[in-house]
C-alpha cells in the first residue's frame, strides 16, 4: 500500500515537474521569436543592423549582462535576490586592473582566479547574511551594494586605471574573437551551458528550484537550506568576479564608477527571461536571452534613432509586461496542478 502511494505520489511530482518546464519552454520560445520580429523590422527599416559589425555589438553588449544575469538566476530561484551585482564588479574590475597596472609581471590567470575569488567572497558575505542570519534579501544586498561600492571608491582613492597601464594579453580577453565570435560571448555561452547542465541534472540544483518553490516543505525534506542558498550567492559573486575581469578588459578604462546601476539591468534580464521573482521556476538559458533580448531592442532604439530616455521606458515596461505575465502564468500552473490531483484523488 505504501508502495504504492509513494509511486502515485512521484507521478504527480514528474508531472507537475514536467507542466513547469513546459511553461518555460513557452517562455523562452518566445523571447526567441520578439528577437526574430526584432530583427526582421528594424533589419528591414536599416539593413546595417543585420550586418557582422552590428551584431558583434550586440554579443559583446550582452555578453556582460548575459554572465551576470546566470548567477543571479541561481539566487533568484531560492526566492532571494542579489542586488550588490553591479558593486562586485566595479571593486573585481578595478582591483584586476589595478594590480595589472602596479605588477606588470603578474600573470593574467592569476588576476583572473583573483578576482573570481574576490567575487566568490562578496557573494559570501550576502550568502551568511541572507541564509545564516536570516536577513532579507532585499535589505541586505541593498545594504552591501553600497558597502562594497564604498571599498571600491575608498580603495581607487580618485584614481583611474587606463588600457595603457595593462597588458595586450589582458586586454585580448574583451577585444578578441574566436571564429568571428566575440571571446566574451563564447565564455558566456560556455558558463551559460555549464550552470544550465547543473541545475537540470545535478541534485543540488534540483534542490534550489525546491527551496524556492516552497522553504519550509524544503526543510521538512532534508534539504540543507543554508548551505544551498550561501552556495547560490557565492556562485553568484564568482560569475560577478570574471564578469568584473571581462568588463576591465573590454573596456580598458576602469574607475570606481564602474558598472554603476548595472544590477537593474541584470535583474530585468532575469526577469523578462521567465526567471519566477517569487522563486521556484526559470531557467539560466531565459535569463541569457533575456539579456540577449534588451541588448537587440538598445541597438535597435540606437538605429533608429529613438531617443535614450524612450529606451529606458521601454525597458521598464518590458520588465513591467514580464512580472504580469509570470504571475499569469503561476496561477494557471497552480490551477492546473490542482485539476490534476483532483483527478487523481477521484
Amino acid at each position: 500500500m505504501t508502495a504504492t502511494a509513494t509511486s502515485a505520489e512521484s507521478v504527480r511530482g514528474g508531472g507537475a515537474r514536467r507542466l513547469v518546464d513546459r511553461v518555460a519552454r513557452v517562455r523562452e520560445l518566445g523571447i526567441v521569436i520578439a528577437l526574430a520580429v526584432l530583427f526582421a523590422v528594424t533589419g528591414a527599416v536599416n539593413p546595417t543592423f543585420l550586418g557582422y559589425a552590428s551584431l558583434r555589438d550586440i554579443l559583446l553588449n550582452s555578453a556582460i549582462v548575459a554572465l551576470l544575469a546566470v548567477g543571479q538566476t541561481l539566487v533568484v530561484i531560492t526566492r532571494n535576490v542579489d542586488l550588490s551585482v553591479s558593486s562586485v564588479v566595479g571593486l573585481t574590475a578595478f582591483g584586476g586592473a589595478l594590480v595589472l597596472a602596479d605588477n606588470p609581471g603578474v600573470p593574467v590567470a592569476v588576476v583572473i582566479a583573483g578576482c573570481v575569488l574576490l567575487g566568490a567572497v562578496c557573494g559570501a558575505v550576502n550568502g551568511l547574511l541572507v541564509g545564516v542570519a536570516k536577513v532579507p534579501a532585499l535589505v541586505a544586498t541593498l545594504g552591501t551594494l553600497y558597502a562594497f561600492r564604498g571599498i571600491d571608491y575608498a580603495w581607487a582613492g580618485g584614481r583611474q586605471v587606463n588600457a595603457a597601464d595593462m597588458p595586450d594579453s589582458f586586454l585580448a580577453l574583451g577585444t578578441s574573437s574566436v571564429l568571428g565570435v566575440p571571446l566574451p560571448a563564447l565564455v558566456a555561452l560556455v558558463v551559460l551551458l555549464v550552470v544550465g547542465w547543473m541545475l537540470r541534472n545535478l541534485r543540488s540544483g534540483r534542490e534550489l528550484y525546491a527551496i524556492g518553490s516552497n522553504p519550509e516543505a524544503a526543510v521538512l525534506a532534508g534539504i540543507r537550506v543554508r548551505r544551498r542558498i550561501v552556495a547560490a550567492f557565492v556562485a553568484g559573486g564568482a560569475l560577478a568576479g570574471l564578469a568584473g575581469v571581462l568588463w576591465a578588459a573590454r573596456f580598458g578604462t576602469v574607475d570606481a564608477t564602474v558598472a554603476t546601476g548595472k544590477e537593474l539591468d541584470v535583474i530585468a534580464a532575469v526577469v523578462v527571461g521567465g526567471v519566477a521573482i517569487f522563486g521556484g521556476s526559470g531557467t539560466v538559458y531565459g535569463a541569457a536571452l533575456g539579456a540577449l533580448l534588451l541588448a537587440s531592442i538598445t541597438s535597435a532604439l540606437a538605429v533608429l534613432r529613438v531617443d535614450a530616455l524612450a529606451q529606458t521606458a521601454i525597458n521598464g515596461a518590458l520588465l513591467i509586461a514580464a512580472i504580469v505575465l509570470d504571475r499569469i502564468l503561476a496561477l494557471r500552473v497552480a490551477a492546473a496542478l490542482r485539476r490534476r490531483r483532483f483527478r487523481d484523488a477521484a
